[in-house]
């Protein structure tokens, strides 16, 4: 009887995991058990042409679950659970005199399946927190993405913030950019279809988009570092060019971190090839990412110390003009800020322990999530909205259009009888050349 309530409740489990949509086969518990029986009728097939036929024992069998060879009286059998079932217990069947005797222990108990306290449908079904946390961090890097998008353009749009700092700048902007970006292809490859993901079977997408995540976060540490290197090398002497340790900063801020993924992505296919890349079970590979990061953290808050012994050096031999010294600290003030929020957030969350309660677990993912997510806009603000050199240019610009919307208002009103009459220029005409004189022309 026992025997017939496991066969049935994993025959209720195969109807219920029938063809959802865009199902693959190697994940279809159906297409499993019927290949696990072609190949289970081969072997007995073979096993019966090659054995004598006055062997006494129990014939070969396929009880619909497991494949059962023949074996002679007193032996005893074990097969593991079946593939669909994807877990790792065994099931045992004993070669009587009589036949073959049920199989023990149960496939509910062997293969760790609760078939009498969850459906398949709630085991496999994503558990709501996560939608919810999927849902706040797309919001956040879609935020980014726009206010990172709005920055670039205002940075490359007005020629006047064209300078190597700025250009700093947009770099940094892009690699924040990237990062959103992949994340929204990594979702897109790994939430496209969960039937994918219930079977062990993670395509090779997956794999790529998690390593050019990881790629992004490097080269956002790397250009905080560019950042601060740049804002050092202004208020010291420095041999090269601003325009040379631009295209210094463009190689290794975009090489070096291709360099330790390459290096990091071996180490997984070799060592570590499971999943989409995301787990962390050998330590020493995930060092490979956060030991360069870490260095750049690191550097990055030493040149913040030699910035903040120049400008008080400055600052007592009054050797820098108010205005210069009030820039440079404001500068000074975003490049810190960002650098010790960013590089706090990844000391802590890089080190996250591994054995944590499930709730402080949804906690500590939701805290770190909702800041990753942030910090492209966090950036965006800081470089370029709450910039005033742009504030500046961007007032200008609005005066200019305001103007010359007033001039075109001005042209379309009804010429005096003067000037119907050939004399005098009017005000209008008067206007209309002063709109076109070389100082309005300049961008």
């Amino acid at each position: 009887m026992r025997k017939q309530g496991g066969i049935s409740a994993l025959t209720l489990l195969l109807h219920s995991c029938i063809h959802t949509e865009a199902v693959p086969p190697e994940c279809d518990p159906n297409y499993i058990l019927l290949q696990d029986e072609v190949s289970c009728f081969e072997l007995l097939r073979n096993n019966r042409s090659s054995s004598s036929s006055g062997t006494q024992g129990c014939r070969g069998w396929w009880d619909h679950l497991n494949c059962w060879p023949h074996a002679a009286v007193g032996d005893v059998v074990s097969q593991p659970c079946p593939r669909f079932l994807h877990t790792t217990g065994r099931v045992f069947r004993n070669c009587t005199d009589l036949g073959w005797s049920e199989s023990f222990p149960p496939h509910d108990e062997a293969c760790e399946y609760g078939f009498n306290h969850s459906s398949p449908a709630e085991v496999y079904q994503p558990q709501r927190y996560f939608l919810f946390v999927r849902i706040m961090y797309s919001v956040g890097y879609a935020i980014s993405l726009a206010s990172l998008s709005i920055a670039v353009t205002i940075l490359c749009l007005f020629r006047r913030l064209h300078c190597t700092r700025n250009f700093v700048h947009i770099q940094l902007f892009l690699s924040f950019m990237l990062r959103a970006s992949l994340i929204f292809i990594r979702d897109s490859v790994l939430f496209s279809t969960d039937d994918h993901f219930h079977c062990g079977v993670y395509p090779l997408g997956c794999k790529i988009a998690t390593a050019l995540s990881n790629y992004s976060i490097m080269a956002n540490y790397s250009w905080l570092l560019a950042e601060g290197h740049f804002l050092y090398s202004l208020l010291s002497v420095s041999l090269l060019s601003s325009r040379r340790r631009l295209w210094c900063y463009i190689a290794l801020c975009w090489g070096s971190p291709m360099i330790i993924l390459i290096g990091w992505s071996s180490a997984r296919f070799l060592h570590e090839d499971e999943g989409c890349w995301e787990t962390r079970r050998i330590r020493w590979i995930w060092w490979i990412l956060r030991l360069p990061v870490l260095f750049f953290i690191t550097v990055n808050l030493s040149f913040f110390l030699c910035i903040i012994r120049i400008l008080v050096s400055k600052l007592r031999t009054q050797d820098m003009p108010g205005s210069e010294f009030n820039h440079y600290r404001k500068l000074f003030k975003s490049s810190f800020l960002l650098v010790s929020l960013f590089g706090l957030h990844y000391v802590l969350f890089a080190f996250l322990p591994h054995k944590l309660s499930d709730s402080s677990y949804k906690v500590w993912t939701f805290i770190e999530l909702a800041f990753a997510s942030s910090q492209g806009f966090v950036v965006a603000l800081l470089y370029c909205f709450l910039n005033a050199e742009v504030q500046n240019e961007l007032q200008r610009r609005w005066r200019r259009w305001r103007q010359k919307q007033t001039l075109q208002v001005e042209t379309r009103r009804p010429r005096s009888s003067l000037s119907h009459s050939g004399g005098a220029l009017t005000n209008v005409s008067v206007l209309t050349k002063t709109s076109t004189t070389p100082e309005s022309d300049q961008v």
